[in-house]
């Protein structure tokens, strides 16, 4: 019974004791007051950075610049119209440039124009008695006037009363002009502010006088291609950095294009003489090239810098935008096809100027090199002079291509030689073509007074292999290399020093130039020294000289890739303008086919020519420490200088040119270097003959025999 019992009152469960919560603690790092500094800073940042914010912010200074700049336009003319502030600039943009002629002038009109205000000033005196007298003269003329209309309308009404009719009728329009007045007044004034203003912001929003960055982007003025002004160039000159040329400027106000020549349209561009203040040099302006073509909104390679023969002048010519990218029309030889040449006379036609001339070139008699980067169409601006001086029949052509691709196959039956590779191999069949070119020339060295010989070119392409190649002859003396002892580095020199005498002559075409594999004596022995696109200015100053660089000349700053076929030229030989070393030719791109087209009419003009692939060894190499013994003739030491006479007069064709460097070239290598006795250089005969015996020691039996 009692199981069945249900309470009336039921106890609450149990509850298990909880565990009281445990309090978090806030991270680790920044306190709150951190973070809502850091949350703060992000927000305002954000706020800045919109875009809306930018905007509002273009669009205050936008037209606020509007109308400070349209204030200080109006402010200047007025001044200017008031003063002689205005003849007082061009006075001193005159004395400036020099121009002492236009200063007089100027000074003048400025005595004039103070004479005329002083005139109206003393005028002003007595302006007010006169316009008094005038005043009452001409109120009486009135008066009487009405007063006699007044009569007559009397007259014809037959009433007395209308005889002031017409003064009253005065009095009352002064009345409603009075009352007109009154009511247009006020407005006037509360809005007059407001349209000065507004006319003020007008003037600047004319004259442009919000920054570029400020103005929206679809109004943003692009300069970009623009014809170019007097005042643009003055502005790019104005704002290269130089302070002197900057405050000249400045003092010279509007008139600082007084610095400035005509400009003329010289081809797909202009040209303009800039004449410097005092103070400011011509190499400032040179070194800002970058800076001055885009302040002129062309690209670098648009604007050239060079030194005409006027002091602290510099010439300027600027490209039509994009100009100097589109190409030059097709070669003469290819178009053509009846064009011969003509060696002694003639002009080779190689490309255009940068002012859309052709640029023609002499060849004769002139020493040649030309460099660049590689793949920047140096073998073809060679080979275009090659075709065309293949079709003067006279001209006999020996060829090393040391690159060995083809470039020049087309020459096989023009050339006598035609040497095609970069292996060692190679480079001693070019090296004994060119000593062969030297034999020739001192054959025809001796040859008897007046005697006509045909010309004779030796060209040589990738001449840096040569000078670079390690291979060394059976003599001991290398191939390669730049000292007494290179084989190929001393016939070069030969032909440089007497070659063009009697028409042997040595065209070289090498990449990349350095000391090494294009030496200072040979670089410096052509006459025609051209340069296309090059990485560094000493590498310009390699291929064209100091001159030329420091007057202007910057293959180092043509754009590799972009403009293959330009080269930076100095020579005699090519039509430069007055007062510049060098001049910059766009070449004509002769292609494989049309060269081989122009080689066949060669061909037609010849007696068909055999064309060797090498040459024999020449029997004129010398033993240059063989013939020092000799000359010694078993004395223990002897001068220097002696010994340079004697192997003179032993061999004049191989040691005439010779100077101490050569000799102590030729010791140094072979162990036995000059040394000093009492005080003067000789040459000891004991390290002569070790140096002799070593060398027979160390050369084998099968080269002895």
């Amino acid at each position: 019974m009692t199981d069945n019992v249900v309470p009336l009152f039921k106890e609450p469960p149990t509850q298990e004791p909880t565990t009281p919560l445990a309090v978090v603690p806030e991270p680790s790092g920044k306190p709150r007051p951190a973070r809502v500094f850091v949350r703060t800073r992000r927000a305002v940042a954000g706020v800045v950075r919109h875009e809306r914010t930018r905007h509002a912010a273009r669009l205050t200074v936008r037209h606020g610049s509007y109308l400070v700049g349209g204030t200080r336009v109006v402010t200047r003319r007025a001044w200017d119209g008031r003063t002689g502030a205005r003849y007082e600039r061009l006075l001193r943009a005159a004395e400036a440039a020099g121009n002492y002629e236009a200063a007089g002038e100027w000074e003048e009109r400025l005595h004039r124009f103070r004479t005329e205000r002083h005139k109206r000033r003393m005028d002003l005196i007595s302006a007010p008695q006169d316009l008094a007298k005038s005043a009452a003269v001409g109120a009486a003329t009135g008066i009487g006037g009405l007063l006699a209309v007044g009569v007559a309308l009397a007259i014809a009404t037959k009433d007395p009363g209308d005889v002031i009719t017409p003064l009253m009728a005065l009095i009352e329009l002064i009345r409603l002009l009075v009352v007109i007045v009154q009511m247009v007044w006020g407005p006037l004034v509360a809005i007059g502010p407001w349209l000065a203003l507004a006319g003020l912001w007008a003037v600047g929003r004319q004259r442009a006088t919000a920054p570029q960055w400020a103005l929206p982007e679809g109004k943003r003025s692009d300069d970009a291609g623009a014809p170019i002004t007097p005042s643009i160039v003055v502005t790019a000159l104005r704002d290269l950095g130089i302070a002197p040329l900057r405050n000249a400027i400045k003092e010279m106000g509007d008139a600082g294009a007084a610095m400035l020549g005509p400009i003329r349209i010289a081809g797909c561009g202009v040209e303009v003489d800039v004449t410097l203040p005092s103070g400011v040099s011509t190499e400032e302006v040179q070194t800002r090239r970058k800076k001055l073509a885009e302040n002129l909104a062309r690209h670098e390679h648009e604007v050239f810098i060079s030194i005409p023969e006027a002091a602290r002048t510099v010439r300027l010519w600027i490209a039509d935008s994009g100009a100097l990218d589109e190409p030059i029309g097709p070669s003469p030889l290819v178009t053509d096809e009846t064009m011969t040449a003509d060696y002694t006379k003639g002009r080779a036609p190689w490309g255009q100027d940068l002012r859309g001339d052709a640029a023609t070139i002499s060849l004769y008699q002139r020493h040649m090199l030309i460099t660049g980067l590689s793949n920047q169409g140096r073998t073809a601006s060679l080979r275009a002079l090659a075709l065309w001086l293949a079709l003067d029949r006279r001209v006999e052509m020996r060829i090393a291509d040391l690159k060995g691709v083809g470039d020049w196959a087309m020459f096989d039956g023009i050339a006598t030689v035609l040497i095609q590779g970069p292996t060692d191999d190679h480079v001693i069949d070019a090296t004994e073509m060119v000593e062969g070119l030297v034999e020739e020339m001192e054959r025809r060295i001796q040859a008897p007074p007046g005697t006509k010989f045909d010309p004779l070119i030796g060209i040589v392409d990738e001449a840096q292999v040569a000078f670079m190649c390690p291979a060394v002859g059976e003599d001991k003396r290398p191939y390669g290399g730049s000292k007494a002892t290179s084989r190929y580095f001393m016939a070069v020199r030969k032909i440089h020093n007497q070659g063009r005498a009697v028409d042997v002559l040595l065209w070289e075409g090498t990449q990349d130039p350095t000391d090494q594999n294009l030496p200072k004596l040979v670089r410096e022995g052509a006459h025609t020294r051209a340069s296309l696109v090059l990485g560094t200015e000493s590498q310009a100053r390699m291929a064209l000289g100091d001159k030329a660089i420091d007057g202007g000349a910057a293959p180092h700053l043509l754009r590799q890739g972009l403009d293959k076929g330009t080269v930076v030229v100095a020579s005699d030989g090519i039509k430069i303008p007055a007062g510049q070393p060098s001049i910059t030719v766009r070449t004509h791109f002769i292609d494989d086919d049309d060269a081989k087209t122009i080689a066949q009419r060669a061909k037609s003009l010849r007696d068909g020519v055999t064309t060797l692939t090498a040459v024999e060894p020449t029997e004129t190499a010398v033993d240059a420490l063989a013939d020092i013994d000799r000359v010694l003739g078993g004395e223990p030491r002897l001068l220097t200088q002696e010994v340079l006479h004697r192997l003179a007069a032993l061999n004049p064709g191989e040691y005439r040119e010779w100077t101490f460097s050569d000799l102590r070239q030729v010791l140094e290598v072979a162990g036995a270097p000059p040394r000093k006795s009492d005080g003067r250089m000789v040459v000891d005969g004991l390290r002569v003959a070790d140096a002799l015996a070593r060398r027979a020691a160390e050369t084998p039996e099968s080269d002895a025999e």
